[in-house]
């Protein structure tokens, strides 16, 4: 990737922008909560099993939360995150609040990346300067939630993924550099998995897609398409073989997806987030990790098969949640925060909408853009809908936003050259 000097400047002041934005907001969030003594963040919930799983992994202890000791309740990509800070700084938010500010930064470098992978620095720089200043990107960058680390992290990926996609057409370059930026893939994706488990079927799904789309051999093709989903085996190879030994079964993310799914699909169902059934039931009384986990899972689709006009009406309220511009939260609910997050999300769609239909005929630039927030939409159709689970989706989107906002203005696009 070549940098033009003009782009250069741009592209460093839009990172210095975000990370000011994120260092103030850090001040500002670790100001208000501690107002209340022993709150930790703005949000509540993840967060605070989050901080405490952080915490394990900082002492050496083992890694588990409450009692009984749920040892596969959350990937631990974002808790170890987390502990790097607990482990130099203590008990200290602040400082993890700024190491969240400095990767919500990164993030929008890899936003730019992306963009001049697809659409050139000129794209790359307009999207990254959206993520650096869009108010609720900016304001989770610095909560005790993965969805900001994870953005990164899923960036990372889509960039190995437009790597091996695009530039490995016609002619293409050596075997080796192609098995290589298969092989990058496959350990990005799982990397991103380890901060959120839904990530983990982006690996197969671009392997099914890269057999039918581009003009390699389907010898060669079924080779690349094999090397990402072994590549993304083996990332996840330490977490899946230790859960193994702790459960005798095979369990490549979590033993969360049943509860997070009769959240989601229960007789008390409304679309947000309720777990008091979780404590209410107590099948961890009786129950292994494991059972409990396929327990719910069992009761999820028993209602739905049992209500499916219910199911319905659910996934609507779930989608609204979802696509809401401001997060759902009581404290959110003035009037000027969702006028800000309108002005910031609503040209966001419109330029998204006009990128798309700019880059119509180009199918990977828009599977690697368009498609996170459409696949994370059809996900949350059966789990709880929240602004939370599309806001990483939003990074990605931004180039296909910038690319529209480059062809309506007629911005000129350098000439872009990663060899």
């Amino acid at each position: 990737m070549t940098w033009t000097v003009g782009w250069n400047r741009w592209l460093w002041l839009t990172l210095f922008v975000a990370l000011g934005l994120r260092l103030g907001l850090a001040f500002a969030v670790q100001h208000e909560v501690s107002k209340t003594p022993g709150r930790l963040c703005l949000i509540t919930g993840d967060a605070e099993g989050y901080w405490e799983l952080a915490g394990h992994i900082a002492a050496g202890e083992d890694y588990s939360i409450f009692d009984p000791p749920r040892r596969l309740l959350r990937m631990p990509g974002f808790p170890a995150l987390l502990a790097l800070p607990r482990f130099v700084f203590g008990d200290n938010p602040f400082a993890a609040r700024i190491l969240l500010a400095i990767v919500g930064t990164i993030a929008c470098g890899l936003t730019y990346w992306l963009g001049c992978e697809l659409g050139g620095e000129a794209v790359g720089v307009i999207a990254a300067a959206y993520t650096a200043i869009s108010p609720v990107i900016c304001l989770f960058s610095v909560l005790f939630l993965s969805e900001t680390a994870f953005a990164a992290a899923m960036l990372a990926s889509l960039i190995a993924a437009a790597k091996l996609t695009r530039h490995n057409q016609g002619l293409g370059p050596s075997i080796f550099r192609q098995v290589g930026r298969a092989s990058q893939t496959g350990i990005l994706v799982g990397l991103a998995t380890y901060m959120r488990p839904t990530w983990l079927l982006v690996g197969p799904g671009l392997s099914f897609l890269f057999l039918f789309y581009g003009h390699q051999s389907i010898r060669w093709k079924l080779v690349v398409s094999l090397v990402i989903c072994l590549a993304l085996g083996i990332a996840l190879a330490p977490w899946t073989v230790r859960n193994a030994w702790i459960t005798g079964h095979f369990v490549p993310t979590t033993l969360w997806v049943g509860p997070s799914l009769y959240d989601g699909l229960n007789p008390d169902a409304t679309g947000d987030s309720d777990m008091e059934f979780f404590e209410k039931d107590r099948l961890l009384q009786t129950m292994s990790e494991y059972e409990m986990d396929r327990e719910y899972r069992r009761l999820s689709w028993a209602f739905a098969v049992a209500h499916p006009q219910r199911v319905m009406q659910l996934a609507l309220v779930k989608q609204k949640r979802y696509w809401s511009p401001a997060p759902n939260t009581p404290q959110f609910k003035h009037p000027l925060i969702h006028a800000v997050a309108w002005f910031a999300y609503a040209p966001l769609i419109v330029l998204a909408c006009l990128g798309a239909w700019f880059s119509r005929r180009d199918f990977w630039l828009l599977i690697l853009t368009v498609a996170p927030i459409f696949y994370f939409a059809t996900l949350h159709l059966l789990f709880v809908g929240s602004l939370r689970y599309r806001l990483p989706a939003e990074y990605p989107l931004a180039v296909l936003a910038a690319i529209g906002f480059a062809r309506l203005t007629n911005t000129t696009r350098p000439a872009h050259n990663d060899h």
